[in-house]
């Protein structure tokens, strides 16, 4: 399975396992919404772990289908669109165990969880700007401040683990090695607390927040459809798969 869910000491750990480098099609985005769900509604599950095999945690969308189906936009965007949400929404807390690249979708996942424990090989990216797409960047702002978030944008550039530790979107960054371990470890400490506890806190919380994160989302993603209806967007996705690298222009 590549995607799958065990659940021990209170703990879920969602494991993404999709070679070559966790980057899903449209079918497995709408498949993991209904895992996050029921795994955050078990009466003994007081937390989630997300976490990942393989070269990175999450590639983000499958730009080879997205390039030979551009029609599939539509079920791409309400896959991610309700994955972030489900995590969001769960009703206990979710962590993000993250090594090498978070990109895209991985963004989203992030974003949207309540912490992130990373790798010290990891790093952050939106190239939807290469990609001949949009999206992520309210997802990034729940984790970046404004200014970075457009650099980040705009550049299609990466931000380094550090960087975003030191600017607080990352709780803790831990050797490669010891990411599970002390992933884990975090879990169990959120876990030892009461569930109805931290249910009411995660509603709280999410209340509190200044601004809807999943309807500024809802509003990229209008903008993701218009940029898809463009002759620069598939000629974004021809070159990534093609040659790896963005077009010119």
């Amino acid at each position: 399975m590549p995607i799958t869910c065990t659940v021990q000491d209170r703990i879920a750990e969602i494991v993404f396992d999709v070679p070559p480098v966790n980057a899903f099609d449209s079918e497995t985005w709408l498949s993991i919404p209904e895992i996050i769900t029921n795994a955050a509604r078990r009466e003994d599950v007081n937390c989630v772990l997300i976490r990942a095999e393989g070269r990175g945690f999450c590639g983000g969308v499958d730009i080879k289908e997205m390039q030979a189906h551009p029609e599939r936009i539509t079920v791409l965007n309400r896959g991610n669109y309700l994955t972030f949400k489900a995590i969001r929404d769960a009703e206990v807390p979710v962590v993000s165990a993250v090594h090498k690249f978070v990109i895209g979708g991985g963004i989203g996942i992030c974003g949207a969880s309540d912490t992130i424990i990373a790798a010290d090989d990891a790093y952050f990216s939106l190239p939807e700007v290469d990609r001949g797409a949009m999206g992520g960047a309210s997802h990034l702002s729940r984790m970046l401040p404004l200014h970075k978030v457009r650099a980040a944008f705009f550049t299609g550039g990466n931000i380094p683990v550090q960087e975003a530790y030191r600017l607080g979107a990352v709780e803790k960054v831990v050797p490669r090695a010891d990411l599970e371990a002390e992933a884990r470890a975090f879990c169990a400490v959120i876990a030892s607390k009461s569930r109805k506890a931290l249910v009411i806190a995660k509603e709280a919380l999410n209340g509190l927040e200044p601004r809807d994160v999943d309807r500024g989302y809802r509003w990229e993603q209008g903008f993701t459809l218009e940029m898809y209806m463009h002759e620069d967007s598939q000629k974004s996705r021809d070159a990534f798969v093609e040659t790896g690298k963005a077009a010119s222009f």
